[in-house]
């Protein structure tokens, strides 16, 4: 597990988001979601489609566990997902992000 590290996107600045490799499993400060959350750019180099799965760290009024959505991304391709101040897990201060594959794909990580 690797913790991500966003870039920020000041107004009126033009930035370089570098792309890292991913694990199976990353996670995302929640100071880089802060209360607005962060964008996520997950780029799949390889020859077949990525399920990318983030974290719902809460649970129900009768204590069950939050559902997760897994979204995909095509081989060759680029998909953006928001990690919103809920995924942020209120124990760790964490977001988890996972990935089914990990050759040939990697995340940009992005905040306001």
């Amino acid at each position: 597990m690797a913790l991500l590290t966003a870039t920020s996107v000041p107004g009126g600045t033009a930035v370089s988001v570098s792309a890292v490799a991913v694990n199976s499993s990353d996670t995302i400060s929640g100071s880089d979601v802060g209360q607005y959350g962060a964008l996520l750019v997950v780029n799949n180099g390889g020859g077949s489609t990525v399920t990318v799965t983030i974290t719902d760290p809460g649970v129900t009024a009768v204590g069950n566990a939050g559902t997760t959505v897994a979204q995909s991304v095509p081989a060759g391709a680029r998909r953006w997902l928001r990690i919103l101040p809920g995924h942020v897990n209120r124990s760790t201060n964490v977001a988890t992000v996972t990935y089914s594959a990990t050759t040939s794909v990697t995340a940009e990580l992005v905040r306001g």
